[in-house]
């Protein structure tokens, strides 16, 4: 599929998304969500991609809500602001849930909703000293379809005190509070990125998944239900193809099939 708002490229079965609206920071309007949306959606159930990095073009990761959008749906019914809106939430659900793990290559600044494509990152690495802030009460309004994600990254009372003040804050604060994962130089940018995508090489493909799953599990089970799936899980993947293969590898002491 062709895309105006984002590029992918594949290298064997890592695919990079990169959001590509550089001359605007790569803001989202509606067109970059509907087909980042539709990229993940079948990255997720694409068995030759393993891994997705998700990046920017330029020096900006995502500026947040492209402004002459959110101007013209100022105009527009509560019925159609709530349609827009569910664009944005399908869009973050769709990372968040996306089967592959998924490497944030946090390139430059992000605001507002630009943070919440970090906070659905499983995992994320950014240089030092760039910019985030919660802007969104600098013009009157709340980031409010980011915040289910974003405290799941950085906790209540940071979600809190961020979001009223909307202040900036850099990489390194980012990094202290659970935001950003890893802070790497710009000469090391990169080898930081390949370093994390030779560990996820080294994980079993299916398991992955599944640990992915697991964690979506306890956070919409009972707690009694999600005891007894990870009884019934593990029992399951222990005599998997990949589970015994996994094993088999360990104690012959060598690569197992899936490792680099």
């Amino acid at each position: 599929m062709k895309y105006e708002t984002i590029e992918l490229t594949r290298e064997k079965d890592i695919v990079t998304v990169l959001l590509n609206r550089p001359e605007v920071h790569n803001a989202m309007n509606e067109k970059l969500m509907k087909e980042l949306t539709s990229c993940f959606k079948e990255l997720s159930n694409d068995d030759k991609t393993r891994i997705i990095i998700l990046t920017g073009n330029g020096k900006s990761f995502s500026a947040g809500a492209d402004l002459n959008w959110m101007k013209s749906m100022a105009h527009y019914s509560k019925e159609e602001n709530i349609k827009d809106s569910r664009l944005l939430l399908d869009l973050y659900e769709t990372i968040y849930n996306c089967k592959k793990p998924v490497i944030g290559r946090i390139n430059g600044h992000a605001f507002g909703g630009g943070i919440g494509l970090i906070a659905v990152c499983d995992l994320t690495i950014a240089p030092p000293g760039k910019k985030f802030a919660f802007s969104e009460v600098n013009l009157g309004i709340i980031p409010s379809v980011i915040s289910t994600y974003i405290v799941r990254r950085i906790g209540l009372i940071n979600m809190r005190r961020l979001f009223i003040t909307g202040e900036q804050f850099d990489s390194e604060y980012a990094n202290k509070i659970g935001l950003i994962d890893y802070i790497a130089s710009d000469e090391e940018f990169d080898t930081k990125v390949q370093k994390y995508v030779k560990l996820l090489h080294s994980s079993g493909p299916k398991a992955m998944i599944e640990v992915k799953d697991l964690i979506n599990k306890y956070q919409n089970m009972t707690v009694e239900k999600y005891k007894e799936h990870t009884v019934k899980k593990i029992s399951e993947l222990r005599v998997s193809d990949e589970g015994r293969e996994g094993i088999n590898a360990f104690l012959e002491k060598r690569n197992s099939k899936w490792s680099d």
